[in-house]
Formats: C-alpha cells, sequence, structure tokens
C-alpha cells in the first residue's frame, strides 16, 4: 500500500512512517516542518526505496493536488496539525488555520483525486484525531465512539471542527473516510515542550519540575509506537465511515507521572538527591480538563487491536531514549516558545 501522511516529520507522524516502512509499504511524508516537526525524526528510513518527502503546506491546494496526482497514494493518514493546547490559548488562529482550513483544503484535494481516479473501491482517508474533542470526565466513565462533543480549548474545538468536516465529506461527497481519537502520546521524539520531555530534562537538568494545580489531573497514556501500530491496523481493516477510539489502558493522574518519571529517571541516572524533590506546583492553565479516559472496546472486537506497551514500562523506554538521545533535543531547544511558560494569556 502506498501512503500519503500528513505531519509524517512530527511526533506520532514519524512513528507512522517508520512503522509503515518497516511493514513494507511506500510512504509519501508530506510536512510543513513548523516549529515541532523535525526530520531527524525519520532519518532512518530517509533513504528507503519506498519513502519520499514533500515540504508541503496542507492548507496549500495547489501543491496538494500536485503532490496527489504524481505519487497517486491508496490512502491519506491525516496526522498533521498544531496540537499544543497551552500555545493554541495564546495564538488560537494558527490552530484554526492548520487544522480546520488545513484538513478542508485536504479533503477537497482528496476529493478531487479520488474522482479523477475513478473512485476506486480502497481508497481510503483517515482522519487523526483527539479524545479531547469530548471535553472532561469526571471520576467515572470513559469516552465512546458517541460521547457527544464537548471541546473547552482552541485547540479541541479547531480538532473537533476537523472530525465535523470530515464526516461532512464523507456523508455529502462519499469520500470513504475511518476515523480515531486517540488519548495522550509519549515516547521517543516527543517535541520538548510537551508534559512528559518536560518533566525528563528537567529532572536531568537539576531544575523546577513544573506540575500544574496540584497534579490531580487524570489522562490515559499511549505509547506513541502503540498508536501508529493501531493506526495502521485501520486504515487497513477499519470500516469505512467508523471511527475508533484509542487509548492506551493506562490512566494516571499528572502528579503520580511525573513522581514514576523521577523514580525512572533516578534509576537509571542516580543523582545527589532524589528527583522528586524538584517537583514545583504551578498556576493551572485556564480550561484545564480534569480526566480524560478511553473506551478502547470497538477498535479491540471489531479489528483486534490493544494496547502491548504498559505505562511504566514505556516511560522506561522513554526515559532511555532521552538518556541515549541528547544531541536530538538538545538542537530543538532554541525553537520558539521551547521551555517558556505558555498558556497564560487568558
Amino acid at each position: 500500500m502506498k501512503l500519503l501522511v500528513t505531519g509524517g516529520a512530527g511526533f506520532i507522524g514519524s512513528a507512522v512512517v517508520r512503522q509503515a516502512i518497516a511493514a513494507g509499504h511506500e510512504v509519501v511524508n508530506l510536512d510543513a516542518l513548523t516549529y515541532a516537526a523535525c526530520l531527524d525524526n525519520v532519518a532512518s528510513v530517509a533513504d528507503a526505496p519506498g519513502y519520499a518527502f514533500e515540504h508541503v503546506d496542507i492548507r496549500d491546494r495547489a501543491a496538494l493536488d500536485r503532490v496527489l496526482a504524481q505519487h497517486k497514494p491508496d490512502a491519506i493518514m491525516h496526522l498533521a496539525a498544531e496540537s499544543h493546547v497551552d500555545r493554541s490559548i495564546d495564538g488560537p488562529a494558527t490552530f484554526i488555520e492548520t487544522n480546520v482550513i488545513g484538513t478542508f483544503q485536504l479533503l477537497e484535494a482528496a476529493r478531487a483525486f479520488w474522482q479523477a481516479q475513478g473512485q476506486p473501491e480502497g481508497f481510503r482517508f483517515h482522519h487523526v484525531s483527539t479524545d479531547e474533542v469530548f471535553g472532561s470526565l469526571g471520576a467515572e466513565g470513559q469516552f465512546t465512539e458517541t460521547t457527544p462533543y464537548d471541546p473547552r480549548s482552541p485547540y479541541s474545538a479547531s480538532k473537533a471542527s476537523s472530525d465535523h468536516l470530515v464526516r461532512a465529506w464523507h456523508e455529502t461527497y462519499g469520500l470513504p473516510v475511518v476515523m480515531t481519537n486517540c488519548s495522550n502520546n509519549y515516547g521517543p521524539f516527543h517535541f520538548p515542550e510537551k508534559l512528559v520531555p518536560v518533566v525528563i530534562l528537567n529532572a536531568l537538568e537539576d531544575k523546577p519540575i513544573p506540575v500544574y494545580g496540584r497534579g490531580e489531573n487524570v489522562r490515559d497514556w499511549l505509547f506513541v509506537e502503540d498508536h501508529a501500530d493501531a493506526l495502521l491496523t485501520v486504515i487497513q481493516r477499519g470500516a469505512v465511515g467508523r471511527s475508533y477510539n484509542i487509548g492506551g489502558e493506562n490512566e494516571a493522574r499528572n502528579i503520580d507521572l511525573v513522581r514514576m518519571i523521577c523514580r525512572l529517571l533516578d534509576e537509571a541516572r542516580p543523582a545527589d538527591r532524589p528527583r522528586e524533590e524538584l517537583i514545583t506546583f504551578v498556576t493551572d492553565r485556564p480550561g484545564h480538563d480534569m480526566r480524560y479516559a478511553i473506551d478502547p472496546s470497538r477498535i479491540a472486537s471489531e479489528l483486534g487491536w490493544r494496547p502491548s506497551v504498559t505505562l511504566e514500562e514505556g516511560l522506561r523506554r522513554t526515559v532511555a531514549w532521552y538518556l541515549e538521545n541528547t544531541g536530538w533535543w538538545q538542537a530543538l531547544r532554541d525553537r520558539a516558545g521551547v521551555g517558556q511558560r505558555l498558556g497564560l494569556s487568558a
């Protein structure tokens, strides 16, 4: 199968690219190379015979038309997105431009290509989204594929908008789509402004580890390589028009996650004092959802997929990767906003 992967130089997209190439697929990696993208993420497959890179913004319809006509993919996996909630609070316009307008342009390009090719039965448009579109849970319950949408940040609202566009293009134009909504990802190549890498890098450098509020917010954590495996499963075997929730079955409070990372770092690289002493509680961000939890029973029962990596195992592998790849994250430290507290402008 030939896959066009948008955002393939980003965190999750690059994991999909690497796994797809390893599985024998051809991949066209389309990425605008904005601040969070890094071609080093796909350096291991850059010379593979089935790999091609296109430096294209998904808002550029003419460029999208050219890429599709040239490469003729069997499926599009749409992962390109602005994704950092704190940045969306400070600058929501970029999230609307990329996540909403960009998805619209890609849908229109995909529709035109699909129609020009005679509407091949096997073509798929796979839209990759987030559990944040469902809003916030209390102490009980889980998000299912039928949970009503209730986005509470500019980021989640922009992703909810793109989800609705994809469904509309399927219902109105018949575009063969599949959709997925995932829980929080972590793992190697995670851009160093997100929680897990922030904790690792601050702890390594003996800096305060910021935890929003009292760290009581709960997330379901999904190892990125498990996520990539799930996405490739859905693109090959998911039912047209169907959505699938992808969870890690690893719920944890933020404070417990942070303490686990500190312990793993203490084991891997002992310091003069327990790194847990670096934890510093800071002002919570506006509209911080209390709890996310995914019910992954549909993808398990229909497609036979389950996560394979426990939270502790995944964090151990992630910590080891950051310790072994200092050159990768050090090179990203000078990019705009990295290392700064964002999301306070509300």
